[in-house]
């Protein structure tokens, strides 16, 4: 029996197979009366959980509100993928940042990972952590792009091991015709998402941070002093951090602006026999491929595929996501025609114009906070978020913090009825340039 996901209003988890295998029963009360705390956090994902522990473990008093459940959004719900990396393209803001600003923000993206690798460590999280991730290519110009991003790690001084796949070895990876070469990086990996998030979740409660769940933010008060209001209470703090990412809403328009919400969506088939799992991925990595609009994959611990992909800016989902995404799965591994897909889910992640991390504090309220738009790299990059703004409000302005401050964001034209139209014209032009 396929299970489908539930409205996006629910408050419980989506009904993915993250949430069906989630191994920590937490569960915290919504705010109820008045809190006060050096600092607020709304959004109880990766970027505010992590915001947290950054902060509790520099001995900030920390009040974390989340409007449904931890992990409820894309922390709880994606692919699972931890890849280096925090944006497309970086070299795109060499005219800010400069060369050497554009290689910071490329070791941070290595940075990010390990961040990842040390909460798990350690606060012990079971969460399934198995590294090995390689990038699909399927067409010569993908290749071209692998050599130039393996000589520029290695010129970086990247740590792990790295390595390019010609066409002849691909059955090395993956037991598909589909691609013509592929780069393995054993830095990058793969993880159960929720059971990472519960986690953090369980060491910001160690930590003394004050959770409260289905503690929905209705008004914020700005001043030197903030004033947060939930249905049923209030948090003052010094320092407010914004943590909601796609889900923000109108709770602050001008951030709301610049990130779009997008639909990505997963399919869960049945576990796999042994020797299926062996001929599909042999070395256990996740996998992605090069396309604008990409397909992204890898095994579970209980061996199933975990089979990802698609973008949406209309704001509607597919009536039945299986039926929209075992197509695109049997393009890759068509002997999987007869499998049962036991789960399918979807969410939204926030996508901003120029694919960078949006992290910075609002020009107007000095102490509020933010962070949002990972385009898809959110699991790693949302652990990076959380230490800058850690040290940003801690007083490390000048640095790290302020490199990311410096780049523009621009809003999206046209408000909230046109900006997913116009987006979703421009993403039809770069995927048919992917047929070229």
């Amino acid at each position: 029996m396929t299970n489908r996901h539930p409205a996006s209003n629910s408050h419980d988890h989506a009904a993915s197979y993250y949430a069906a295998t989630a191994t920590q029963p937490l569960e915290f009360a919504p705010l109820l009366g008045e809190q006060r705390a050096d600092v607020c956090i709304v959004g109880g994902g990766f970027s505010g959980l992590n915001t947290a522990i950054e902060l509790a473990e520099r001995g900030f008093s920390v009040v974390l509100l989340e409007a449904h459940r931890i992990g409820w959004g894309a922390s709880g719900r994606n692919g699972g993928q931890l890849i280096r990396g925090v944006g497309h393209d970086v070299e795109q803001f060499q005219s800010v940042l400069g060369d050497r600003g554009v290689d910071d923000l490329k070791r941070m993206g290595f940075e990010a990972v390990e961040i990842v690798r040390e909460r798990i460590e350690r606060y012990a999280i079971q969460c399934d952590l198995t590294w090995g991730y390689c990038d699909l290519a399927t067409k010569q110009r993908h290749l071209d792009g692998f050599e130039a991003d393996y000589a520029d790690l290695q010129r970086l001084g990247y740590p792990h091991p790295l390595r390019r796949v010609p066409k002849e070895a691909m059955r090395e990876v993956i037991g598909s015709d589909r691609y013509v070469g592929g780069l393995i990086d054993m830095g990058s990996g793969h993880l159960h998402p929720l059971n990472l998030a519960l986690g953090e979740a369980a060491a910001a409660q160690s930590l003394g941070v004050r959770l409260y769940e289905r503690s929905a933010v209705k008004r914020i008060d700005y001043g030197p002093q903030v004033r947060v209001h939930t249905a049923q209470g209030s948090v003052r703090a010094d320092q407010l951090v914004l943590a909601g990412n796609a889900y923000l809403g109108s709770l602050n328009k001008s951030l709301a602006g610049k990130v779009l919400p997008a639909g990505s969506y997963i399919i869960a088939t049945e576990p796999l026999p042994e020797a299926v799992r062996q001929e599909l991925l042999p070395q256990n990595m996740a996998v992605c491929d090069q396309r604008v609009a990409l397909d992204y994959f890898r095994l579970s611990a209980d061996g199933r595929l975990l089979f990802g992909g698609a973008c949406h800016y209309s704001g509607r989902d597919p009536k039945d996501i299986a039926a929209y995404m075992q197509p695109k799965m049997l393009e890759v591994f068509p002997n999987l025609r007869n499998t049962r897909i036991d789960f399918q889910w979807g969410g939204m992640i926030g996508i901003g114009a120029n694919r960078l991390p949006q992290i910075g504090r609002l020009p107007d309220q000095p102490n509020v906070y933010y962070a949002q738009a990972y385009a898809g790299h959110g699991l790693n990059a949302t652990h990076l978020a959380g230490r800058l703004l850690a040290e940003a409000i801690s007083g490390q302005l000048e640095g790290r913090f302020d490199l990311f401050s410096r780049v523009p964001h621009p809003t999206f034209p046209g408000g909230q009825r046109l900006r997913s139209p116009l987006l979703a014209l421009g993403m039809l032009w770069h995927r048919l340039k992917d047929e070229f």
